[in-house]
């Protein structure tokens, strides 16, 4: 029986990571591009508006992935509009796996399969910035958070939607890590990088978590 030799499976793995590199940063230069010629329409726009109003809202961008700097996102939007406040969270990049409900490999090429695989499943499957103890993190905080009648981040979620937090998902980044609308919670919101400054450009409170 015909083996192959160790030096050439070695190159087909490194050919075969050379290649998935080279789609994903295709893929994301093509993006950028058009996010490009958006911020500078946006840019000029908002060159051109001059001093008005601010509008009474909290505009988010959560970028993290990490269950409690989305905790603390969430917290703070939630407390946004009992305050009779407008309040916006875009969710972009790690932070879209806080909104997914299931994941999907069915009719997606092979980076988009491969980065399914890599990122959690859902906002109960999240790690932690710190004290994450390989995996365990969560869970310890978790039954700490139960223990003081604190909500964890499926509930926190659930409740910025109740108390009308708007949730975007942000487009662009869904493309890059192959994550599909049929794989988020249902009736969000999608844009991209136009969607954010919109409510950003006159909102009274920002911030980038």
């Amino acid at each position: 029986m015909y083996h192959r030799p160790l030096e050439t499976t070695a190159q087909l793995d490194k050919n075969l990571l050379d290649y998935i590199d080279n789609k994903v940063a295709d893929k994301v230069a093509e993006k950028l591009n058009s996010v490009r010629k958006q911020l500078e329409q946006i840019l000029a726009q908002v060159q051109n508006s001059g001093t008005s109003q601010l509008s009474n809202r909290v505009t988010i961008v959560a970028f993290s992935g990490d269950m409690d700097k989305l905790i603390a996102a969430l917290i703070i939007a939630t407390g946004a509009t009992a305050m009779g406040m407008e309040a916006s969270i875009y969710f972009t990049f790690w932070s879209l796996a806080a909104l997914k409900k299931k994941t999907s490999l069915k009719g997606k090429p092979i980076a988009d399969k491969l980065a399914a695989l890599i990122l959690p499943s859902g906002p109960a499957h999240l790690g932690t910035s710190k004290m994450n103890m390989f995996g365990a993190g969560p869970a310890f905080f978790n039954y700490i958070m139960k223990k003081k009648n604190i909500m964890s981040l499926p509930d926190l979620i659930s409740l910025a939607r109740e108390t009308g937090v708007r949730i975007i998902a942000c487009q662009m980044a869904m493309e890059v890590i192959g994550i599909t609308k049929e794989e988020l919670l249902d009736n969000l919101d999608f844009g991209g990088v136009a969607t954010y400054l919109a409510d950003a450009r006159d909102s009274r409170v920002t911030l980038f978590i």
